[in-house]
């Protein structure tokens, strides 16, 4: 019988920060790792915020694609890999498909339509009507008039019927549609001869990149990162996943990632947006034991950004943009180290183009 590794938290924590190079100094857009899985593209400080605390400060636009994929959020990835995302991260099942567009799921089973027939079909519908750029509302308004009652409901806040939101969006890259960078409302575009690759490498599964960036972790928690359902997850479980115990409980790594427990601590400070994929992982209470900064930290309305210093999360922080200048605001509930929080401070205002107008500490 082979022997299970034991790992400590600290051990964990310090292989993930090291896996999603928080502690790089610079990199290149084909060498940085979290565009394996996708960053979320979402608040002020989106997916260019946290590829610049990894070392990718100016990555050249033209080489970044954005497009609806986990969860159904804005994610950046290399524009390379667009044909292999778009199968990636495709359902895996029609279970699957169900579980992801949650509540569209319920008329088109009752109409007898597959879920996957139905991302297809939403699909074939946008691809026939956004020939070039058009703005998420037009796209809506015509996607509605072009699907049949089961596609459709009545959205109470638009005092409008149109079609659900998350076939929509799954069914966007399926189409070959990306989003334009930076707009809002999305702005979504056609990309000549984009279609699903036959293959998907290594490096690009979605399961296998979870492993390797937030690890060591359960079917349950990539389930959970995915909206799928464990099953699926677990029919995906890469061969080479090795059991471990983490703290007694029973946990995977990578093999190749076992021997990189040992490396040693991650000795930084980091302002990690509110979605930043360092915050993402689905064991939250490693993360974060104290319930009540959990609670803090993820909050459902107005999620703050955290506060990573020397390995934990201590803290988190705002940002308050006022004519050309921004305040940073931190709350921290342990010890860390300031002068590095300042100049992290000072990062963010000049990655907005800013001048700091201060940085308040409280604690």
């Amino acid at each position: 019988m082979v022997a299970v590794r034991a790992v400590t938290r600290r051990q964990a924590l310090d292989l993930r920060l090291r896996a999603q190079q928080l502690d790089r100094a610079a990199g290149t857009v084909a060498d940085t790792a979290l565009l394996d899985i996708g960053v979320q593209d979402t608040g002020a400080d989106g997916a260019l915020w946290a590829l610049a605390i990894r070392g990718l400060e100016h990555p050249p636009p033209d080489e970044l694609a954005t497009v609806w994929t986990i969860r159904g959020a804005p994610h950046v990835y290399r524009r390379a890999d667009l044909p292999t995302v778009a199968a990636a991260t495709a359902p895996f099942s029609d279970a699957d498909a169900g579980k992801r567009i949650f509540d569209a799921s319920r008329p088109l089973k009752a109409a007898g339509i597959a879920n996957l027939t139905a991302l297809d079909t939403v699909a074939d519908a946008m691809r026939s009507i956004v020939r070039e750029p058009m703005v998420k509302g037009e796209l809506s308004t015509r996607l509605t008039a072009a699907l049949p009652e089961p596609y459709l409901r009545f959205c109470r806040p638009c005092n409008a019927v149109h079609t659900y939101e998350q076939p929509f969006r799954l069914a966007a890259l399926r189409a070959g549609l990306e989003l334009e960078a930076g707009t809002s409302p999305p702005v979504l575009r056609p990309v000549p001869g984009l279609s699903p690759a036959a293959n998907v490498p290594a490096r690009l599964e979605v399961v296998r990149a979870y492993l390797r960036l937030l690890g060591p972790a359960t079917p349950q928690h990539v389930a959970g990162y995915l909206d799928a359902p464990v099953a699926d997850v677990k029919a995906h479980w890469p061969a080479d996943a090795v059991e471990v115990s983490l703290d007694g409980d029973r946990r995977w790594l990578l093999a190749d990632d076992v021997d990189r427990l040992d490396d040693g601590p991650g000795e930084v400070t980091r302002l990690l947006a509110p979605f930043d994929l360092y915050l993402q992982a689905r064991d939250r209470s490693l993360l974060l034991p104290d319930a009540g900064h959990a609670k803090d930290l993820w909050r459902v309305l107005g999620r703050p950004g955290g506060v990573l210093s020397r390995g934990e999360i201590v803290g988190t922080w705002r940002a308050r943009k006022s004519g050309a200048a921004v305040t940073v605001s931190v709350d921290l509930w342990a010890p860390a180290d300031r002068v590095a929080v300042s100049d992290q401070a000072k990062r963010l205002a000049a990655f907005r183009e800013l001048a700091l107008g201060g940085v308040e500490i409280s604690d």
